[in-house]
């Protein structure tokens, strides 16, 4: 296996489309990176010109020691699975697993050692002799993954290959995935849209929008701690809530934030004490987790936020509730969606008080840049 590093990598198309923006980032390895954003934004490229199947605009690629930049994708030594399988209909699961051995002309020994261990490591021993229409989506999935193991590749490329899947075998395929890199320890680049793929397989995250790198961490520090406003709204479901506002900070470094007329306690914020002395109407974004609003009985608690319902969604588990803040003009205010544990009574209309959890406010700049490095932690 090997490590990965991008540094300062670009890639323009024809007509000046810049789809990869100076991205630089390292892959340790044995590590399982996961590629995630909207589409366009630029991952799929990433992955395909470390394969060497486009080549990059500028920068410099390296594969452990070597820079690849100018290797065909042969010599990179790496393998890609894709969305759609691409598998050979017409071989049965054996052939489709021994033709890249037998490409690189390979002993009958050495390929039959190879897809054995590939078969039995991925559970498709029993279906080495059907074709891939007589095979599940997940099968499929994991015959792809087989031709890609079966070359011992230094780098393992995944490019949304449970898209194609339908919701429960994405869960069972993602943890085979997931088991599958920690028992082989192989350094895998993986790209996907679906932030919950992200979270849950990542050993860390790498966020991208617009060709750029927003931000790289581990999947709690990525949530817990976002960089910016992109991150904080790309990641978690529900989303975070984000609102305009205004803070103040007294002589203490004790600040609160403005959330429709409601001033909510911060406690100490070193950096947005900074800032707003430095520049007091400086436009700031407030962010709130859904999961740290909390649903309380007394409407007229000094720290309640009153708002009303306007749409419910139970889940069993969990209710979310969208929740309208109007401020004393009676302007619309501030939406906000609330996670309540297990299934409440609301209804539209429903008048509803919150208590926010004061140490999971998140504060951004007008760049969209976070200010405070405690909430969350």
């Amino acid at each position: 296996m090997a490590s990965v590093a991008f540094e300062h990598v670009e890639k323009t198309y024809a007509g000046g489309t810049r789809a990869v923006v100076d991205f630089t980032l390292r892959i340790e390895d044995g590590e399982l990176l996961v590629l995630v954003g909207p589409s366009g934004c630029g991952k799929s490229t990433l992955l395909r010109v470390l394969a060497g199947l486009e080549g990059a605009s500028g920068g410099v690629l390296r594969i452990g020691d070597r820079v690849v930049n100018d290797l065909s994708p042969q010599e990179r030594n790496v393998a890609m699975v894709f969305q759609d399988y691409a598998l050979y209909p017409f071989m049965s699961v054996r052939r489709n697993l021994e033709f890249p051995l037998k490409m690189r002309r390979l002993s009958r020994e050495d390929i039959g050692r190879r897809v054995d261990w590939a078969a039995g490591l991925l559970d498709i021993a029993g279906v080495l002799d059907r074709l891939p229409k007589q095979l599940s989506g997940g099968q499929r999935q994991r015959v792809a993954m087989g031709r890609a193991l079966v070359r011992e590749p230094a780098v393992f490329l995944l490019d949304e290959p449970l898209s194609n899947l339908d919701a429960k075998l994405r869960v069972q395929v993602r943890a085979e995935i997931g088991d599958l890199q920690r028992r082989t320890a192989t350094t895998m680049m993986y790209v996907t849209h679906d932030q919950v793929e992200a979270m849950t397989l990542g050993h860390r995250v790498a966020v991208l929008d617009h060709g750029r790198l927003q931000q790289v961490a581990p999947p709690r520090q990525l949530y817990e701690r976002p960089a910016n406003t992109f991150v904080a709204s790309f990641i978690g479901s529900p989303p975070m809530n984000l609102f305009p506002t205004r803070a103040t900070v007294d002589g203490h470094g004790r600040g609160s934030i403005a959330l429709g007329d409601y001033a909510i306690p911060m406690g100490a914020r070193c950096a947005l004490a900074e800032l707003v002395r430095e520049r007091p109407d400086a436009p700031l974004t407030a962010g709130i987790r859904p999961e740290a609003l909390h649903r309380i009985a007394n409407e007229a608690a000094v720290d309640a936020v009153r708002g009303t319902v306007e749409h419910v969604e139970y889940l069993g588990h969990e209710t979310v509730a969208y929740v309208r803040v109007k401020d004393a003009a009676g302007a619309p205010g501030v939406r906000l969606t609330a996670r309540i544990e297990g299934t409440q009574r609301l209804a539209q209309g429903h008048p509803l008080a919150l208590q926010v959890d004061p140490g999971q406010i998140h504060v951004f700049d007008e760049s969209g840049a976070r200010v405070n490095d405690d909430a969350g932690a």
